[in-house]
């Protein structure tokens, strides 16, 4: 059976990948393609700015000998000054500028009653910088404000680093983009992302046709990909699997360092090297090959002469817990948004393929070798993968699970304020609002009294005001290919919602009116966190029936069966209301867009959207 060659710590990872630097390479590019690219050399100002005296107020030239003695009391008339404007030059002989504000006009001569100073308002010749000074560095990252300076300073062409970076995908599963993956088949994406990664740092890649699982056939693309580049990645085909040849081909055309990181996604990465050109065998799941990217070749790169600038980093309080292995560190994909003055971090999924969780998160916490996780409630390091403005702006909403969230994200969106939503269902929700951990919570709570989310607010927020804003009436339901009833269950392959979701609480609560076992429906006890997992299991045939709402169900072409009628709303902390993120998450839910959008997606009753209740 293959084993990995070694697996070794990411420190480790690193040392050997700073053995292997990628050859970097220099051309010029026009002034307005350098922005984002790394200077080559050094740059030079070719002459002087200003390059002789300059005004730098409106105002006269004067010679400031000629203004001694005048004040208020004892003004001076001078018959030889000259009318300047700010940025003219200062004509020879004349050392001083009066600004206009200063100067009254008699007949031909000018009046004053300030004394100049000499090189009073004057720029110098190379105050802003001189000739041969110093513009920029070698290895600087060129920022806009640069090529304004440089602009002015008459540099149009800028030499840049570069590196050429060879891209192979390997997988006889494989399929481009845009063709609807078949049984077994994967879309190709990794080499995208990888793309996209490098050319951010100055990287031209490209993207070599797919290899299937063949080792003359991967041999053949890494040394065409190694003559032709200064750095190469290799995509999958680097676990330990019975089809993962790339350790195996490096070797013997090359040399590897590492086969094997502690890093949880990403351990089967490969470091190796073709002679001085560095080879990296990415691993195929997406989260894996991302955490790659991230941690070792950005740090590849930098020890390269190549900057990687990271965003922000920042404290935060964790809201669920996260157990780690001892002896890897694991990279966790979180949304992070402030609430009442807190960061805190909700945990996105942890699976290597789950590529939304990279597209729904904003940053993403390290538990490193030395720990075994963290508790709910600990503060944690959080790296930030966008601005902290961007951060700071987005309202986080932990609760039940409905389509017309992302509705709501969409509009919010486009006003500028971004939202972060964790499927923690009712109950998880209003116990993430009790402790803090969002600005609100969607729930759909049904009482015995037959009164929607008021009882367990109630209960569980005692004394706390909450504003229920309602999303909609919607229907609840039993989703299938053939028209199955909530009485047909019994015997029928069953896809459930989470514990503590309203939705799981309403179907016990039916299932126990009608005197029917949960033991007696197959797959009773396996749960998905959402309605569209809900119907997507049941179109796929993995399931026969799903209880979920009705939106979900004609999204995804299936029969609707009715069982309930349901208030989903909004709860809010009535001390949040003041919050401008809140305000306009209330604003979106009760506008007419979002009314529109409901109606188009069927299955909710609008009659009530954006109507407000107050608890107690």
């Amino acid at each position: 059976m293959k084993r990995y060659l070694s697996v070794v710590s990411l420190q480790e990872a690193k040392e050997a990948l700073a053995g292997t630097p990628v050859p970097c390479r220099e051309k010029s590019v026009p002034l307005m393609e350098a922005c984002g690219r790394v200077t080559a050399r050094a740059l030079f100002a070719p002459y002087s700015v200003p390059g002789e005296p300059i005004a730098a107020m409106d105002g006269i030239a004067v010679r400031s000998a000629d203004t001694s003695g005048a004040s208020e009391q004892s003004p001076v008339i001078l018959k030889d000054a000259v009318l300047v404007n700010t940025g003219n030059a200062v004509p020879p002989g004349y050392d001083a500028v009066i600004m206009i504000e200063e100067v009254w006009k008699e007949g031909e001569a000018f009046l004053i009653r300030r004394p100049a100073s000499p090189w009073q308002h004057v720029r110098p010749p190379g105050e802003d910088i001189a000739e041969s000074e110093m513009i920029l560095p070698s290895g600087h990252r060129i920022r806009p404000q640069d090529i304004g300076a440089l602009a002015t300073y008459g540099i149009t062409e800028v030499p840049v680093r570069y590196f050429r970076a060879g891209l192979i995908p390997t997988g006889s599963e494989l399929v481009p983009p845009g063709t609807r993956p078949g049984r077994g088949q994967v879309v190709e994406s990794n080499t995208r992302l990888a793309e996209a990664w490098l050319a951010g740092h100055g990287g031209e890649c490209t993207r070599y046709p797919p290899v299937r699982d063949d080792p003359p056939l991967i041999r053949e693309a890494i040394l065409l990909a190694a003559r032709e580049n200064d750095l190469v990645i290799v995509s999958a085909g680097s676990s330990a699997g019975t089809r993962d040849y790339t350790a195996d081909v490096l070797a013997d055309v090359g040399r590897v360092v590492v086969h094997g990181v502690a890093i949880k996604p990403g351990k089967p990465v490969i470091i190796g090297a073709m002679g001085k050109i560095p080879v990296i065998g990415m691993p195929g799941y997406p989260l894996s090959a991302l955490t790659v990217l991230r941690e070792l070749v950005s740090y590849l790169l930098s020890v390269s002469g190549i900057p990687v600038y990271g965003c922000a980093e920042i404290d935060a309080r964790l809201t669920a817990t996260l157990h780690s292995e001892a002896g890897v560190d694991e990279f966790v994909l979180v949304s992070c948004g402030n609430v009442g003055g807190q960061w805190v971090a909700t945990p996105l999924s942890r699976g290597s393929g789950v590529q939304m969780s990279a597209v729904r998160s904003n940053g993403y916490i390290c538990i490193p070798a030395s720990v075994e996780g963290f508790s709910a409630g600990e503060q944690v390091r959080v790296r930030l993968s966008e601005g902290m403005d961007r951060a700071a702006s987005a309202i986080v909403v932990t609760g039940s699970h409905d389509p017309a969230l992302d509705v709501l994200a969409d509009i919010l969106n486009a006003r500028g304020t971004g939202l972060f939503s964790a499927h923690a269902g009712s109950m998880g929700g209003l116990l993430a609002l009790r402790k803090g951990d969002c600005h609100a919570a969607p729930m759909h709570l049904l009482a015995e009294n037959g009164d929607y989310n008021v009882p367990f607010i109630a209960k569980y927020l005692p004394g706390t005001g909450i504003e229920l804003v309602c999303v909609a009436g919607r229907e609840q339901g039993i989703m299938s290919k053939t028209g199955l009833s909530l009485d047909d269950l019994p015997g029928k392959r069953f896809i459930n919602r989470q514990k503590g979701s309203g939705t799981r609480m309403l179907l016990d609560h039916e299932l126990h009116r009608r005197g029917i076992s949960p033991r007696d429906i197959p797959g009773y006890d396996r749960e998905v966190p959402t309605h569209t997992a809900v119907a997507l299991a049941v179109r796929s045939g993995e399931a026969e029936a799903g209880m979920g709402v009705a939106s979900a169900a004609r999204a995804f072409g299936l029969s609707f069966v009715p069982v309930a009628s349901e208030r989903y709303e909004l709860a809010i902390p009535v001390s949040a209301l003041d919050d401008r993120r809140v305000q306009a998450l209330v604003d979106a839910v009760s506008s007419p867009e979002f009314r529109t959008a409901l109606e188009k997606m069927g299955g909710y009753r609008t009659e009530l959207t954006g109507a407000r209740r107050r608890v107690p």
